[in-house]
């Protein structure tokens, strides 16, 4: 079993950090975080005894958000924050100490480095990957209030789903995008119009495959709390999982976001 010693640092000096700041020169009012974008481990976590295979499945990541969040981040011309590391060391969407916060299993998989994980243990890993991503996201979102007072920035928490769980008996999922929201319409209402009116087809889930009054700790923290106007976006993992495919959905997610940015209704502060 992969140990974890609680006197050490989790992230050697040469490894990457906890988060990156893309395209921090956008000057749109809208900020993109990608809480699961990464599928890295820590080197000395020995990949948390999983096989190579499994590092690559979604329990590690959400496949395609960090190119779909990037893309996007570029056509609205808005700064992004991604988590540099694996929901698997910790999930920056759940508050630390939750059990799902470093899970023992995920579809049917056990995580061997995380099982009998000691609370010492688990608060280094809050300490050198959950805090430092957040703070970045608090920090990005105050320099972006301070730049424009007149417009409050919104937060979009970027996301991806697999087609199928396979650890239980579940139905494939037929929805392409699902808007996860709590009380909160002014984006993802108009997100779910938007997308419905294309003509192609879609399938646009709301609160599919997950609720977002369920989970969203991060729009919570940084957004709800604070009256912002916000949403989740959540893509199906085959529709994003290349480059190219993932620029597709921006574009068209850019779109219908595109007429919402700085819109007057949408950026000021009211509490649901």
């Amino acid at each position: 079993m992969v140990t974890f010693l609680d006197t050490a640092s989790l992230l050697d000096a040469d490894e990457p950090a906890p988060f990156e700041i893309f395209n921090p020169g956008g000057q749109a009012p809208v900020l993109l975080v990608a809480d699961h974008a990464s599928n890295r481990i820590p080197r000395c976590l020995g990949g948390l005894g999983l096989s190579t295979a499994d590092q690559q499945r979604h329990i590690a990541w959400d496949i395609g958000s960090a190119d779909l969040t990037m893309s996007l981040s570029l056509l609205l011309h808005a700064p992004a924050v991604l988590c540099g590391y694996s929901r698997l060391v910790i999930d920056c969407n759940r508050l630390p100490g939750d059990p799902d916060s470093i899970p023992v299993s995920s579809d049917g998989t056990v995580i061997p480095g995380n099982c009998g994980l000691s609370e010492a243990g688990q608060e280094v890993r809050t300490t050198d990957i959950f805090n430092p991503y957040h703070q970045a996201v608090a920090d990005t979102l105050a320099h972006m209030w301070r730049r424009c007072p007149t417009v409050p920035p919104a937060l979009l928490s970027m996301h991806s789903f697999t087609p199928q769980l396979l650890s239980i008996e579940h139905p494939p999922r037929p929805w392409q995008v699902g808007l996860l929201w709590n009380r909160d319409p002014r984006l993802a209402v108009p997100l779910m119009e938007g997308l419905r009116a294309c003509g192609d087809g879609f399938c646009i889930g709301d609160n599919q495959p997950y609720s977002g009054r369920d989970i969203a700790f991060t729009v919570d923290r940084h957004a709800a709390s604070a009256g912002l106007p916000h949403a989740g976006i959540e893509v199906r993992q085959d529709e994003i999982d290349t480059k190219d495919k993932a620029h597709v959905w921006a574009c068209r997610l850019a779109e219908v976001l595109d007429p919402l940015v700085g819109h007057p209704d949408v950026h000021r502060i009211y509490h649901y």
